[in-house]
């Protein structure tokens, strides 16, 4: 090769293009929370999944999809269980979504257990229900619930970082799972928090990283939106469990790398700290 076509070689090298290697944090959506006339099981967070160094291809839209949590229990006397959460996808990363919280009713006798999913939703009485178990690298199983005394409680539902705890024998509902926490987003926060159980006498809180706590004379909460939290479960006939939180998807890449070529879904797109993030709360798309 002679000296001209060599040097014209290593400059069109050097402008070849390159593809950064992608972090990513996907979260499903939660599990909803079950009723029951004595204590429903919290609804188990979404499947949470991250890690680094994943290739990309240019020119071909990786898909972006947000699970929506699942909605709370409506039937007392059943042993049915709330919604699960709906999975969250980017590119070919699937989070499982987070399973329902059981419902049963102590004076019918159903036993119930929680709901299988990233993480299990916890059981409903009369017994000892068992949680519904979770996926393997996303989450944990849901708690069991108990029967004592006429008192009945659900079990808390599983979270990413710890499993639903089984109702204890005092009526009281088991609380949730706790989440892990992640700064991809260039602040620490927590997701995919179990929903907390509920109780003829109390209500158990949800996991740390949005999810929701169970009722039992009060209302439970939903689990936080964007976060794939779980739903807490209802203790009164008159309140149906609540609904499990919506999914997130994170992903980020060092900022020496140029803007991706186009986004669909309106992600947040912030550049700080040394990494330009994409963040989406609804479905969407990027290609590079």
């Amino acid at each position: 090769m002679s000296g001209a076509l060599q040097a014209t070689f290593q400059n069109q090298r050097s402008f070849a293009p390159t593809l950064p290697l992608i972090e990513y944090l996907v979260v499903a959506g939660g599990g909803g929370g079950g009723k029951a006339g004595g204590g429903g099981g919290g609804g188990g967070a979404g499947g949470y999944r991250t890690a680094t160094g994943f290739a990309i291809s240019s020119g071909s839209p990786l898909t972006v999809t947000v699970g929506g949590g699942g909605a709370g229990a409506t039937v007392t006397y059943s042993n049915i269980t709330g919604v699960n959460g709906s999975n969250s996808v980017f590119s070919s990363i699937i989070s499982i979504g987070g399973g329902g919280g059981s419902s049963a009713d102590s004076g019918s006798g159903f036993s119930s257990a929680g709901a299988a999913g990233g993480s299990g939703g916890g059981g409903a009485q009369r017994g000892s229900a068992s949680g519904g178990a979770g996926t393997s690298g996303q989450g944990n199983a849901g708690g069991a619930s108990t029967s004592i005394g006429g008192g009945d409680a659900g079990g808390g539902g599983g979270g990413a970082g710890a499993a639903g705890t089984a109702a204890p024998a005092t009526a009281d509902g088991g609380a949730g799972g706790i989440g892990l926490q992640s700064s991809i987003s260039g602040s620490a926060t927590y997701y995919a928090g179990g929903g907390g159980g509920s109780g003829n006498a109390v209500g158990a809180s949800g996991g740390n990283g949005g999810g929701g706590n169970g009722g039992a004379a009060s209302v439970g909460t939903d689990g936080t939106a964007n976060t794939g939290g779980g739903g807490g479960g209802n203790g009164q006939s008159s309140n149906n469990g609540r609904a499990g939180g919506s999914g997130i998807v994170i992903i980020r890449y060092a900022d020496s790398y140029p803007a991706a070529a186009s986004t669909t879904g309106s992600p947040t797109i912030t550049v700080a700290g040394g990494y330009r993030v994409y963040k989406w709360t609804g479905n969407g798309s990027i290609t590079f």
